[in-house]
């Protein structure tokens, strides 16, 4: 399964530095709130963002 986050998801939900660092993204690079990030099942449950 895929999961699907947003950029202002995950700063809702407070992940958003960890979707920074699985991404290797740099936090001062310009990122548009609705850009879109596609976890695993896996990454998407070591986040708490599902439950199995």
């Amino acid at each position: 399964m895929k999961i699907m986050i947003s950029a202002s998801e995950a700063m809702e939900k407070g992940v958003w530095s960890d979707i920074l660092r699985l991404f290797g993204r740099d936090k001062d690079e310009e990122i548009w709130p609705q850009e879109e990030f596609i976890l695993t099942e896996e990454q998407a449950l070591k986040l708490n963002l599902i439950k199995k």
